[in-house]
């Protein structure tokens, strides 16, 4: 199996995004590239996300629109978003899409903006942007689209208006627990809409100081995945297979 610890690292943010209820059953899609210029990268067939195994993923050619066909491929939308930000965005190493519950109802608020109101939010300071401009299905024109707002290196989240949430990194680990953090900010911040009482919102410089103190931490990224892999190889292990 090509790209064995790849692969069994992006299967286990599948098998936790289901875990954590995070999923659509076979539709939303992560990948993650596995050449030098980011052109090639496996992704996930329709298969349910619980169910996903390393040995499942495909290896797709982002110039290449005949290599994301056949039986079990991934849908049009998967080749239409993932294979834009492979070509146009070089440090999206990593992708991941979902239509989590409480990242989707922020993405349809009137203002979809994340505010630093905890820590967990404010990770995502100056570093998210807000897609106003839905225009359907991700195929090629929108997912060529949506991965120009991802110029600016800093902005790694994706709030995709009246859609989901799209986040990228440079690997699985930084990726995904990005990914997971930004949907528990979001549901603290909804939550905290219901009560009808106003929000306690950091400041802009500790917003920022706190942003800065939660990133590029390597090795607290790894340590995040690796405790997840520990319960799925007690309880689920054949993710890695």
């Amino acid at each position: 199996m090509t790209h064995a610890e790849a692969r069994a690292e992006l299967a286990a943010a599948f098998r936790w995004t289901a875990r954590e209820g995070m999923h659509e059953g076979v539709a939303n899609h992560f990948s993650l590239a596995v050449n030098d210029d980011g052109t090639e990268f496996l992704i996930n067939p329709k298969k349910h996300f619980s169910r996903i195994r390393a040995s499942d993923l495909w290896v797709i050619d982002a110039n290449d629109p005949d290599s994301a066909t056949g039986d079990d491929a991934p849908d049009p939308t998967a080749w239409g978003l993932h294979a834009s930000l492979h070509r146009h965005v070089p440090h999206a190493r990593c992708a991941m899409h979902v239509h989590s519950t409480y990242a989707t109802v922020l993405a349809c608020l009137a203002d979809s903006r994340l505010p630093p109101i905890d820590q967990s939010s404010a990770m995502f300071y100056n570093r998210q942007v807000v897609d106003e401009e839905y225009g359907g299905l991700a195929l090629e024109e929108e997912g060529t689209r949506c991965a120009r707002l991802f110029q600016d290196p800093s902005v790694r989240t994706m709030i995709m208006g009246n859609h989901g949430v799209l986040v990228i990194g440079e690997t699985v680990a930084e990726t995904f627990m990005r990914l997971y953090y930004f949907e528990r900010a979001a549901r603290t911040y909804i939550l905290g809409l219901q009560t009808g009482r106003a929000l306690r919102e950091l400041s802009p410089e500790i917003a920022e100081r706190t942003a800065a103190q939660q990133e590029g931490d390597a090795a607290a990224e790894a340590d995040f995945l690796r405790g997840l892999r520990d319960v799925l190889d007690a309880e689920d292990p054949d993710y890695a297979t």
